[in-house]
């Protein structure tokens, strides 16, 4: 047997325990499907008092993960840290420039430096793995790199953030508000103290454009996502879709087209029946259509400490091995310039609901300015809606009407435009809703 495989793991917290706990346990079984013992010798973390629950008896200790990054008796940088620069990236860069191979899960440092610090990896003759970086326990990026590299993939579909999922999950069943799901969600560990990040779409935004590149070959570029959050959701919209035969998702979507790579993130009305209508509470998945494997989907934990770990140590049981792969499953330099296709541009079914004042004329007029961008609606559902304090215009009190239309297939263009003649027209008491409807 080889000699043992050296470890420098950077960052205790949940996964990185989990890492720990699951070397202990299956370091033997590894070290017979490896061909050689897989060792950790030393860890950097900020609290070395902290009780976490593992043995690290006979581990060096580094108060600063750049020296660990450098140190010469380690093989392997594990970076669990997280952010899209400081420490990590500083160790990162250090592990690489002395030639170690990285393992991360850190998907906004690669979002940001990922092409950058590929070709230094490349350069190095090293590897730079990050299969825990997105959804979590789900090997989509082995899938994409290597299991699919005989395809041509054409579009790419997930549920990447558990929070968001588990939130939407919640306001179905339970009929609840969605600043309600969200005190749960972190009292629960769901979500953070501040969850902007993960409500508000960004955290699905980075592990998209991760996913983009590895699928459609092209340098990664987190600020061309077109990015809704969830927030904008209501019990109104839930019960609505949930009568209309679906569900809401917030989903990643990546697609290639002739004017490009379309990349969004947002809220997405998908059939009950759909297999990505079904996956519920903090559960991940990807969506793949591909040309000759078809259509396939991965399902499972995108989150939490060891299912984390799992991916973690999949990629450093490769490096043991000796698996060596290009970082984004091709040669940096080969990486094609991102180009952006116009989300407006998209076509699909969509979503609206409207709140109308109850007048003669109002639902007439909506109705033209629909047909004026060319837009069929499928179904109109009319509910009871609220009085208001004075209708615009009369200073006399009124009533609205909650008006849901689903459309056949449309530019969101044409529902934009329609939508902001609608609302100049005066006949809206609030904002118009709207939300693309995916068949999936």
């Amino acid at each position: 047997m080889q000699s043992s495989l050296r470890l420098g793991l950077a960052g205790l917290g949940t996964v990185g325990a989990s890492v720990v706990r699951l070397l202990a346990k299956h370091g033997d079984d590894l070290a017979v499907r490896c061909g050689r013992r897989i060792s950790l010798r030393a860890v950097s973390a900020r609290d070395r008092t902290r009780d976490r629950g593992i043995d690290l008896a006979n581990v060096n200790w580094f108060q600063d993960p750049v020296k660990l990054a450098a140190n010469p008796d380690i093989d392997v940088f594990v970076e669990l840290i997280g952010g899209a620069s400081g420490p990590a990236e500083e160790s990162v860069r250090t592990a690489l420039e002395h030639g170690k191979h990285v393992v991360t899960a850190n998907k906004a440092l690669l979002a940001r430096h990922g092409v950058e610090l590929a070709r230094l990896a490349e350069k190095k003759g090293v590897s730079l793995n990050f299969e825990a970086a997105v959804a979590g326990g789900i090997p989509i990026i082995k899938t994409l790199r290597e299991a699919l590299a005989g395809n041509e993939i054409t579009r790419l579909a997930g549920i990447l953030n558990g929070t968001c999922n588990y939130i939407l999950t919640r306001m179905e069943r339970e009929r609840i508000s969605f600043d309600e799901c969200l005190k749960d969600a972190q009292r629960l560990g769901y979500a953070e103290a501040d969850p902007t990040f993960d409500v508000g779409g960004f955290d699905t935004a980075h592990k998209l454009a991760l996913l983009t590149s590895l699928a459609f070959g092209s340098e990664i570029d987190v600020d061309q996502i077109f990015i809704e959050g969830i927030t904008s959701i209501g019990l109104p919209d839930i019960e609505a879709a949930d009568e209309l035969g679906y569900r809401i998702k917030l989903l990643a979507i990546a697609e290639k087209n002739e004017g490009g790579i379309e990349q969004r993130v947002h809220p997405t009305l998908v059939p009950k029946t759909s297999a990505i209508g079904r996956v519920d509470g903090v559960l991940n998945a990807v969506a793949v259509d591909a040309d000759f494997v078809g259509k396939l989907m991965l399902v499972g934990p995108g989150a939490g400490g060891d299912a984390t770990a799992s991916s973690v140590v999949g990629d450093i049981a490769d490096i043991a091995r000796g698996t060596a792969l290009n970082t984004m499953g091709r040669p940096a330099e080969q990486m094609k310039p991102y180009r952006k296709s116009d989300v407006e541009s998209h076509a699909g079914g969509f979503y609206v609901r409207l709140s109308v004042y109850d007048r003669p004329g109002a639902f007439a007029a909506i109705a033209n300015r629909m047909a004026e961008r060319g837009i069929s609606l499928e179904s109109i559902v009319q509910r009871a809606g609220r009085p208001m304090a004075d209708q615009p215009n009369t200073g006399s009190p009124a009533m609205t009407r909650q008006v849901i239309m689903v459309t056949y297939q449309t530019t969101e263009a044409a529902i934009r435009e329609a939508l902001a003649r609608i609302e100049q027209d005066g006949h809206v008491s609030d904002p118009a809703q709207f939300i693309r409807i995916e068949a999936m």
